[in-house]
């Protein structure tokens, strides 16, 4: 079975000003009535969350379930990804060409794989990695690649809100604007 989560994560945060905009970000959604302010064991694999608010509701494009856990945020460099499995693909930020990382079978393109596989690990030492993309031949910032289903996001914060229905593109439009105008992306998954 498992428990189902979705990854908020401010591709815009800096290491500096995680904590800050998370403290932010989590009075907003006190304030939306999205999340409680006090925390309980509501979180798998952590001690303790924000369990849903009365208007949980508000974030979410259906409500046609509630929520049965909460919200952990993540500061610190951290690589967000979907869990279990791995993309099919990411994007150059350049000309938007796909690299293929596994066969329509699932199984993965080693020689494709290679590249961002020592990316991620250099990102996670430094916070800095490139991958040059086999199409076009430039190299792009490991964080700029897009991925299948936003497999992957690079970053410094994150909301993980676990098994929540899926967020309101208007709730993320709101989300993004009470930190500062940031950016956004959703990184889903399962464990």
């Amino acid at each position: 079975m498992g428990s189902h989560f979705q990854t908020v994560v401010d591709l815009d945060a800096t290491a500096a000003d995680a904590r800050a905009l998370a403290a932010l970000g989590v009075d907003w959604l006190v304030r939306e009535g999205i999340v409680r302010a006090g925390m309980t064991p509501c979180v798998p694999g952590a001690p303790l969350g924000h369990p849903p608010g009365d208007s949980w509701a508000s974030a979410v494009e259906e409500a046609d379930w509630e929520p049965t856990d909460g919200l952990r945020v993540e500061t610190g460099r951290t690589v967000f990804d979907g869990g279990q499995g791995e993309p099919r693909y990411a994007v150059c930020p350049h000309c938007a060409g796909r690299v293929e990382l596994a066969t329509e079978d699932w199984d993965p393109v080693e020689e494709a794989w290679e590249p961002f596989e020592e990316a991620i690990a250099a990102w996670r030492a430094s916070g800095r990695a490139v991958v040059a993309c086999p199409g076009c031949g430039r190299e792009g910032e490991l964080p700029a690649w897009r991925w299948e289903d936003d497999h992957h996001a690079f970053g410094h914060l994150g909301f993980e809100f676990w098994d929540w229905p899926a967020f309101s593109p208007a709730f993320l439009d709101r989300f993004g604007r009470a930190l500062g105008g940031h950016r956004l992306v959703v990184v889903g998954g399962k464990f």
